[in-house]
């Protein structure tokens, strides 16, 4: 058991398995067609990506997700 206070082996992963974009497409096929949203997106480990309202797309549902470069 860890004392109080101390992190969990689990946490330490977030910032690796866990990619955050500012701004994506996120696309449902492979022709990029099919946009399913367009944003701010969570990619979470598991493949689900999670948007700014806190709902959640399956990675079924999911084909890509196309980061948009930041314009200067």
């Amino acid at each position: 058991m860890l004392p109080a206070g101390t992190s969990s082996i689990f946490d330490w992963g977030d910032d690796y398995f866990i990619k955050e974009y500012r701004n994506a497409v996120v696309y449902g096929d492979r022709d990029a067609t099919d946009v399913l949203h367009e944003g701010e997106v969570r990619v979470l480990a598991n493949g689900w990506v999670e948007l700014p309202t806190g709902r959640l797309i399956s990675p079924d549902a999911v084909h890509h997700v196309d980061p948009v470069p930041d314009g200067d």
